[in-house]
């Protein structure tokens, strides 16, 4: 360890940190819409230099200001998850704390990241449950006042407000990430009334199955069949285009988003996924 050196990852890492994760098992990816790679530049990714080889490496850059996710983490098999990881959320924590403090959280798929984020003092407050729709009959429920339309780019603005009113700041998703997810669209659409667009969706997909990978809709509009709509209509064009599988996950403490899910005929896969979080005081930075 004596000439290991974390610092900034740059562009001139692409190919050998490219080669980590292509070949190495040790890999934690975040449910997102791009790349480790496209991190590469951030002021909130690590690499673990040993005299030019990188070993290990760690980006958790801010969605929103006050919450970062933990973005990715991989490591070659000279380092220990314990020690790779060790060294670089030291460099993380620190960095997190200068920039104010935040929330730094984690959507956990495997049990050794579950488990090196237990004992670096994260807590999981919730999970993310996963539910299919597979064809059936289902009843459309029609909703007075609403109309539903194709999305098109000059909504995400719009589209980023109701997104944060809904979500909050951990589950925000601000307006580039929206627009990587439209770009990423098979069928997205909007829930309008006299006042403007209040609710939209953002489906993803390919060949005989697709993925709801955002619905939301304003918390004054909530409660009023708008979500509902959305998907009713959603489902209505899957099917004429002959998709019928539809998957979409939420939180387990989203009563509402379960409920509107369940009804439809969405059953619970039994795949759920812990959400580890851990609050950064900008109080505990060593300078």
């Amino acid at each position: 360890m004596i000439n290991t050196l974390v610092r900034l990852a740059d562009s001139n890492d692409h190919q050998k940190l490219s080669n980590l994760i292509f070949y190495e098992t040790r890999l934690h990816r975040h449910l997102d819409w791009r790349s480790p790679l496209d991190w590469l530049e951030s002021p909130f990714c690590w690499a673990l230099d040993d005299q030019g080889r990188i070993d290990a490496a760690l980006a958790c850059p801010p969605e929103a200001p006050g919450a970062h996710w933990i973005r990715f983490f991989v490591h070659s098999g000279n380092w220990s998850d314990h020690n790779a990881w060790s060294l670089l959320w030291h460099e993380a924590r620190e960095a997190v704390a200068r920039s104010g403090g935040t929330t730094v959280a984690a959507i956990v798929m495997q049990p050794w990241f579950e488990q090196l984020l237990a004992q670096s003092g994260f807590e999981t407050r919730q999970a993310i449950v996963m539910l299919e729709w597979k064809y059936q009959p289902w009843a459309r429920k029609e909703a007075q006042g609403i109309r539903i339309r194709k999305m098109v780019e000059a909504d995400l603005p719009s589209i980023e407000k109701i997104d944060l009113s809904a979500f909050g700041v951990l589950w925000h998703n601000p307006l580039d990430t929206l627009r990587a997810a439209f770009s990423k669209a098979v069928f997205a659409s909007v829930a309008e009334n006299d006042r403007g667009i209040i609710g939209y969706q953002i489906t993803t997909g390919e060949k005989q199955r697709a993925h709801l990978a955002r619905l939301a809709v304003t918390p004054v509009a909530q409660g009023r069949g708008v979500g509902r709509a959305l998907v009713d209509d959603l489902l209505t064009r899957l099917l004429n285009h002959g998709i019928g599988k539809l998957s979409v996950n939420t939180q387990s403490d989203n009563g509402a988003s379960l409920a509107l899910y369940e009804n439809i005929g969405f059953a619970r896969t039994g795949e759920r996924y812990p959400v580890y979080v851990f609050d950064v005081n900008s109080a505990e930075v060593s300078w």
